[in-house]
């Protein structure tokens, strides 16, 4: 269990970019925007696995 509490500001941020990027570039992949969210915003574990959870395309949810 990851007792790391999540930054509430950090993913305010990484989750704007995320929904912006995502409408603005429909030609990008969905996962390739999710990573590049994450290295962005420098998230932890817990944080990837929460955007990966929620937001993932279906098709590739899952596959890292």
């Amino acid at each position: 269990m990851n007792c790391t509490p999540i930054n509430k500001d950090k993913m305010k941020k990484a989750l704007k970019w995320l929904a912006e990027n995502i409408q603005n570039n429909p030609e990008k992949s969905r996962t390739a925007i999710l990573r590049e969210a994450e290295i962005r915003y420098d998230l932890s574990p817990r944080e990837c696995t929460f955007l990966d959870d929620h937001f993932a395309d279906p098709q590739t949810k899952g596959c890292h």
